[in-house]
């Protein structure tokens, strides 16, 4: 007889093995995602800075080149900018405080509607917003307020304001695209001639009215 098969005794190899179940796993009943960074939560604050900073630069630029375009004096100049200034930033982290606060209100009422009211703590902050709005707006009104504060030469003086807020006007432009994940090139340039404009308009209607008999 022909020698007899022996039996295997070995271990067949399993391919429906189940994957281990991490502790976390068993906590949560489910598999964590990976966090993803909403850019969203820093939407509001981001937009008061920027637009604070804009509206600082802006403005106080704009009030010391209509006030350069009828009095050369260097002290009429830093004067306006500073009051400028002032109003400015408190009138612009008043409006955020109260614009900020009716979207909270009008968010949390609708959560409260909805029943979701868990996630309050991702509405926006009206304190926040307003802070920085108006601090931002004072940072933005120094840049012409330096600019012009060591020029004794009038036209000198003009041209160094002007020069000074363009350069502040496309590193704004460029942080609030870096901040914003925004095209960095077209947005500088959309502030920087926005900035132009509005210094050449306010220069050259003051300037007109400062000709006409009133």
């Amino acid at each position: 007889m022909g020698d007899l098969e022996q039996p295997f005794l070995g271990t067949l190899p399993t391919f429906n093995e189940a994957k281990p179940i991490s502790c976390e796993e068993l906590k949560s009943g489910e598999k964590q995602e990976p966090k993803v960074f909403d850019y969203a939560t820093r939407a509001q604050w981001l937009r008061a800075a920027v637009l604070g900073a804009n509206d600082g630069l802006l403005s106080t630029a704009s009030l010391m080149m209509g006030v350069g375009a009828v009095q050369k004096g260097a002290k009429i100049m830093i004067l306006t900018g500073v009051a400028g200034l002032i109003a400015g930033a408190f009138s612009m982290a008043i409006g955020e405080f109260v614009s900020v606060y009716s979207q909270y209100d009008i968010e949390l009422a609708q959560m409260k509607r909805d029943g979701k009211v868990a996630g309050k703590e991702k509405l926006p902050n009206p304190f926040h917003a307003s802070m920085a709005s108006g601090l931002a707006f004072a940072m933005g009104s120094m840049v012409p307020l330096l600019g012009a504060a060591f020029i004794e030469g009038y036209k000198a003086r003009i041209v160094v304001v002007v020069a000074v807020v363009s350069i502040a006007l496309l590193v704004f432009g460029g942080v609030g695209a870096v901040l914003g994940k925004a095209p960095m090139i077209k947005s500088s340039l959309r502030v920087l001639i926005g900035g132009w404009l509005a210094m050449c308009v306010t220069f050259g209607l003051t300037k007109l009215v400062g000709h006409t008999d009133i």
